[in-house]
């Protein structure tokens, strides 16, 4: 069955501001895709074209990538007359069409809307769920694995007008039987975190960010880790739940150091730390928190530092800005040696095919991948059915609050409630130093 009329328009994302929806129509009826955006974005992203024009939408309307795909994607994917099912064929036409290497001619967000809407259409011809689809068009087989949620649950960095420089605080259910437990794990923990931060810091201390973690004014990451721990132990769950870093340091990396005072105007360059110092901060916070993984702790090209570290480390050291999704950067990374896990972005890349590949490339160098929203997100829940089909076991997709966010987990529910015998992952899609996955051994 081939495609019969595409249609994009422009809609909004969380954050308010415009995103891409594309409405593609077959003989079995509408199938809708809508594309996430990045804050904190690595300079190697595919491109996320924006009209720039600063008296509509703060420049930040998409008003060219919609029309790309309702007068060059569309109309040229409805002439290649490609069966739905035919998801790499489509994705390398769209690839081609656009014809550069970053996808900055027609826009990532144009390209990406039309590539998820083929998936759903393609699971629709086959009659089967889309996570279903996926994992026939990557080659997994079942019994499929649902993930381990990481709830970033604090929040610092460019997310927040706090003092924190890390980014991301997460919570990881690793302890959990179930999805289904973890989401009660993770959600009561949340609640509880809540009461800690509003007895500590006032009420306006638990307002939630872009991702639906709380900005309480910590001084550092080390009160950040108290409080998670703090309220780990009052919900009843030591030894359940792990935590996870996002530090997004490419933010706070200037002339060669770090610089954990960022936000400060006035920062003090004697402060800034080498690459070598923040690796033993991290090493320290490891051996005295439940840690289990630390997503971008280097800047995007620092590549000396990131080696150093995983050489040194027994925790998953993650690829977001680093790697962005790109086989050919996670080629770079895994010659280096730089990390052991990838983030995977659909939009840092641009299609279904590409993201595939990307993962695959990742988990045969024995690197754990967990795959990730934005946080300027939609409804949209098609991570939830890619990180079931491709088996990774790790997912995070914000707090659990705010709509957008608790979609993914919603349609993992589901999921579950569908798949009768899969298996919880836990901790076994964690890499760990030159320790691969559990899971991949299987």
């Amino acid at each position: 069955m081939s495609v019969t009329k595409v249609h994009a328009r422009q809609i909004f994302d969380s954050r308010g501001n415009p995103t891409v929806e594309v409405d593609l129509y077959t003989d079995k009826g509408r199938f809708r895709a809508a594309v996430p955006s990045g804050a904190s974005t690595g300079v190697h992203e595919a491109v996320e074209l924006r009209d720039g024009d600063k008296a509509n939408y703060v420049g930040k309307g998409v008003s060219k990538a919609v029309n790309n795909v309702n007068t060059v994607l569309g109309p040229e994917l409805i002439k290649s007359g490609l069966k739905v099912t035919q998801q790499k064929e489509i994705d390398d036409l769209l690839i081609k069409i656009d014809g550069t290497p970053n996808k900055g001619k027609l826009g990532a967000n144009a390209i990406l809307g039309v590539s998820i809407a083929c998936v759903e259409a393609g699971a629709a011809e086959k009659g089967v769920p889309v996570y279903q689809h996926l994992a026939e068009l990557a080659g997994v087989k079942p019994p499929y694995v649902m993930p381990c949620p990481a709830f970033n649950v604090i929040n610092g960095g460019s997310h927040a007008g706090n003092k924190l420089a890390f980014q991301e605080f997460m919570l990881l259910p690793t302890g959990a039987t179930s999805f289904t437990e973890a989401m009660k794990i993770g959600t009561e923990t949340y609640h509880t975190l809540k009461k800690v931060i509003s007895a500590k810091y006032g009420i306006d201390a638990v307002n939630v960010g872009d991702e639906g973690g709380f900005a309480p004014n910590v001084s550092g990451a080390e009160e950040s880790l108290e409080l998670l721990t703090e309220a780990i132990s009052k919900a009843g769950y030591e030894g359940k739940i792990k935590i996870a870093l996002d530090v997004a340091s490419s933010e706070f990396y200037k002339d060669g150091k770090y610089d954990l005072d960022f936000k400060n105007p006035n920062s003090d360059p004697q402060k800034w730390i080498s690459g070598t110092e923040l690796a033993d901060l991290y090493l320290s916070y490891v051996k005295q928190y439940p840690i289990v993984s630390i997503e971008d702790p280097f800047d995007q090209d620092d590549w000396e530092a990131w080696t150093h570290f995983t050489k040194n480390s027994s925790v998953q050291i993650v690829g977001d800005d680093l790697t962005v999704t790109n086989p050919l950067r996670i080629k770079t990374a895994i010659e280096k040696k730089a990390c052991n896990g990838l983030l995977l972005k659909i939009n840092q890349i641009g299609t279904i095919s590409e993201s595939i590949q990307a993962a695959q490339l990742a988990q045969s160098d024995g690197w754990g991948v967990m795959v990730s929203h934005r946080s300027g997100e939609t409804e949209n829940t098609i991570i939830a059915d890619l990180v079931v089909a491709l088996g990774t076991g790790q997912i995070k997709t914000g707090a659990p609050a705010r709509s957008e966010r608790v979609a993914k987990y919603n349609a993992l529910l589901r999921i579950e409630g569908e798949i009768k015998d899969g298996v919880y992952a836990g901790d076994k899609g964690l890499s760990a130093g030159l320790t691969a996955p559990a899971l991949l051994k299987i």
